[in-house]
């Protein structure tokens, strides 16, 4: 058996703490994989949000969602065709203080015809980023998962981790998980609200 890949290291940290009944927030839905994820996690009395710039991307997510709708106890899920660096106004006051997850996976939206020059911007993320923090409870975690590997990936993987090394340590702790010998392969990045 090997290492786990960034995906599924990201999902094993968030589902050991996600609950039941609990808020979850999916910046970046793409195709909807970590959307549906996240609902599974929180159960049919938690919520999901999950944003997306893409209108294609948000088609294709409510496709697989409903799939496995039916079959899974699925927490309510709102889709917003918003950047992420808006999270912060768009999701109910309720929220502020008690996410208990937010994914990010950034780069561009991972489908056939996908226009692959439309990917996620640094100021945009660092925006979402710092909402983030904001938005999660205590011991509530956020995964991100970077791909330095296209064209506009490696500045903002650069930015990203510059973002979370200078997290102050009472604010969070922050982990990386990484390929060592591949400077170009994808890599994640957990913070914990303290």
């Amino acid at each position: 058996m090997g290492f786990l890949s960034v995906l599924s290291c990201a999902h094993q940290w968030i589902g050991s703490r996600l609950q039941p009944g609990d808020f979850a927030i999916d910046a970046t839905v793409g195709t909807g994989a970590d959307t549906l994820f996240l609902a599974k996690q929180v159960g049919q009395r938690g919520q999901v949000i999950g944003f997306d710039i893409q209108n294609e991307a948000l088609t294709l997510a409510q496709a697989r969602i409903r799939k496995q709708a039916e079959s899974s106890k699925l927490g309510s899920i709102s889709m917003m065709e918003l950047s992420h660096a808006r999270m912060a106004e768009a999701v109910p006051g309720a929220w502020i203080g008690k996410v208990g997850a937010i994914m990010f996976n950034l780069g561009y939206l991972p489908a056939e015809g996908a226009d692959a020059s439309i990917i996620t911007e640094t100021t945009s993320t660092i925006s979402a980023l710092e909402a983030a923090i904001k938005l999660l409870r205590p011991r509530g975690i956020i995964t991100v998962v970077l791909y330095p590997g296209h064209e506009g990936g490696d500045q903002e993987a650069d930015a990203v981790s510059t973002w979370a090394t200078a997290l102050p340590v009472e604010q969070a702790q922050v982990v990386m998980y990484r390929q060592l010998q591949r400077q170009t392969s994808p890599y994640l990045i957990g913070i914990e609200k303290k």
